[in-house]
């Protein structure tokens, strides 16, 4: 505000639109762009999921995400990283990481399986309002937001870095670093895993089934309670991955509350690709990165990168409500 003030008593523009900035800086913009739109992308796969099986937007998928990023930091932590590149061989720190990611989705994945089980499944056998639903997952965001910060405090954890600067090749003369390369690889490989599960796999028919109509899944065998948790497991576990690639692109982010944000951003992305279709959560989560560093370049600030990406989703629903690749499951129960 004091900003916007000072603008207008020089007679300056507050808003500017600096498009040889964004020329400039296109290339660099656009892959970390990707890189994060990859970690939105993983985290939003897990709202897209619930809401699928559920219909349930499970607010608390943010605190399963930072719930990995703890353990990661624990983990390499007591492997012997910290704030300076790791001394080892390359070999060595690819084993590291890979305990590391195991250690994150195997916490995130228990953390989602006792949400399901403590919170939501007594209200499912309630036949509980889905606004019930709907506070509860907000109100277990905060009971797990306010487990960490009593338990490590506001100050957010030790850097932790995982490997050394390594460039790989460059486009358009803005090089590629290795851990960028990694976190757009495996993020897409994992969302390319979890659609052909979907798709191709005994439990990905159970899951459709459910979606589709869950009292007539349940006269034709399919198991519907494991399936609600297989459903949040899967999210759990990608979490996980998400919350190792967060660690490696920004050390120092782990804090009590540092997945609400990210949260916001991952439920979002699902929304614009169509929530309940996992290939929209990997469309919305990329170009929600991409927009996002667009408009900090072009307006100058990076107060503008959640504002235009926002504004980006609106204007998307106000043409197509269900998102730009639709949201599939509910088209089937409809």
């Amino acid at each position: 505000m004091h900003t916007l003030l000072a603008a207008a008593a020089a007679d300056e523009s507050w808003i500017t639109l600096d498009w040889s900035a964004l020329a400039q800086d296109f290339w660099p913009s656009t892959i970390d762009g990707l890189t994060f739109g990859s970690i939105y992308a993983l985290v939003a796969l897990g709202y897209t999921l619930v809401y699928g099986v559920l219909n349930l937007m499970n607010f608390a998928h943010s605190e399963v995400f930072i719930t990995g990023a703890y353990a990661v930091v624990f983990t390499l932590s007591g492997l012997g990283f910290g704030a300076s590149p790791p001394n080892l061989s390359w070999a060595a720190i690819a084993l590291n990481l890979v305990l590391a990611c195991a250690a994150a989705m195997a916490a995130a994945a228990g953390v989602a399986f006792l949400l399901e089980r403590i919170a939501y499944r007594p209200l499912r056998r309630r036949n509980a309002p889905r606004l019930v639903f709907l506070i509860t997952a907000i109100g277990m965001s905060f009971v797990i937001q306010n487990i960490f910060f009593a338990w490590r405090g506001a100050t957010a954890e030790p850097a932790v870095i995982m490997m050394p600067t390594k460039p790989v090749f460059d486009i358009g003369g803005t090089i590629i670093y290795l851990d960028t390369l990694i976190i757009v690889i495996a993020a897409v490989a994992m969302m390319v895993g979890v659609d052909q599960l979907i798709r191709r796999t005994r439990l990905g028919r159970g899951i459709r089934a459910v979606a589709q109509d869950p009292d007539t899944a349940t006269l034709m065998g399919v198991n519907k309670e494991r399936i609600i948790v297989s459903t949040f497991v899967i999210g759990g576990v990608l979490a996980g991955a998400a919350a190792l690639f967060y660690v490696m692109k920004v050390p120092s982010g782990v804090v009590f509350n540092g997945g609400f944000i990210l949260g916001i951003k991952a439920f979002t992305a699902a929304v614009l690709g169509g929530i309940g279709n996992v290939r929209g959560a990997l469309l919305g989560g990329l170009l929600l990165g991409v927009i996002g560093n667009y408009g900090q370049v072009l307006l100058g600030s990076s107060q503008w990168t959640d504002v235009v990406a926002f504004v980006v989703l609106v204007l998307v629903l106000m043409v197509r409500p269900e998102g730009i690749l639709g949201s599939n499951l509910a088209k089937v129960r409809a």
